[in-house]
This record gives C-alpha cells, structure tokens and sequence, in this order.
C-alpha cells in the first residue's frame, strides 16, 4: 500500500511538471523587409552591417555582412525607450554610406509562468531615419513579439548614391 502511494505520488510529480508551458523560442526581434520604390519585396545588393549600442555603452555588431537577403531581423532593447542603429552599407565599388535610424517603442512585460524567465514585448510606435542611402522606413506591423515570421518594418534604399 505505501509502496503503491509513493509510486503514484513520484508519477504525479511528473506530470506536475510537465504540464508548465514556458515557449521554448523566446528571440523578441524585429523583423525588416526590404522593398524597392514601389514598395514591392526585392532584395539588397550591396554589405550591410548593423551596429547599436549596447547597455553599458560599447557599440556592438548586431548584423554583419548581410548581401542578397530580402529580409533580416534585429535585436530590440528592452532598456531604452529609443534604440538609435547605425545602417553602414557598402557598394560593389567600395563606396560606403552610413545612415541612422531611430526607432522609438513602449517595453511590455510579459508574463507566462512564475517558473519561466521573464520577458518583454514591444509596440513600435515612431521610426525615423538619416536618408544618405535609406529612403524611408515605415512601421509595418507595430506588435513585435515571439512570432518571427512576421516583419515589423518595411525598408527602401535608394537606388544610387
């Protein structure tokens, strides 16, 4: 009889534990894609890299080398109401060009479990941008959550310096 209670009680356990529901994808990024003039998906022809800097002020490389993609995804800060990337593009002809977008954003907290880490979510609510090579940019999809199959902002370069 006990042996059989403390048989129930570890396989009751078990199932305790499974049944917490912590995502196992927790990447909160923001998804870009890039468009041409007429707003239609294209993809970039010349390097991009990515720089932001980080919390304790040292700039660091988020995105390096990024060529014939039509799409790419950044990290967001969860710190700062505003983050500031530097876009440094370079040509076929070694010409570079530096732009520097600012996108504004409200941090939400997200809550799932007490025995899950926590997380936030954002609402993009401005983005506005230097325009030597970026075109414009324009808030897509304000919501930027698990969900990494979506983009939040559309991306036009122009197409010559």
């Amino acid at each position: 009889m006990v042996k059989r209670l403390v048989i129930s009680l570890i396989t009751l356990s078990f199932i305790a534990c499974s049944s917490i529901d912590c995502p196992v994808q927790t990447t909160v990024q923001t998804g870009y894609a890039i468009m041409d003039a007429n707003g239609v998906a294209t993809k970039l022809t010349d390097t991009l890299y990515v720089y932001t800097q980080r919390a304790d002020g040292k700039d660091t490389l988020i995105l390096n080398s990024a060529i014939n993609v039509s799409t790419f995804s950044l990290p967001i800060s969860y710190q700062h109401p505003e983050d500031v990337l530097v876009f440094y593009m370079n040509n076929q002809a070694q010409q570079s060009t530096i732009d520097t977008v600012w996108l504004k954003k409200e941090d939400i907290p997200h809550f799932e479990s007490v025995d899950c880490a926590a997380h936030f979510f954002h609402k993009l609510t401005d983005v506005r941008s230097t325009h030597v090579r970026i075109d414009t940019v324009m808030i897509s999809n304000p919501d930027v959550n698990y969900d990494t199959s979506k983009t939040h902002l559309d991306i036009r370069f122009k197409t010559t310096l």
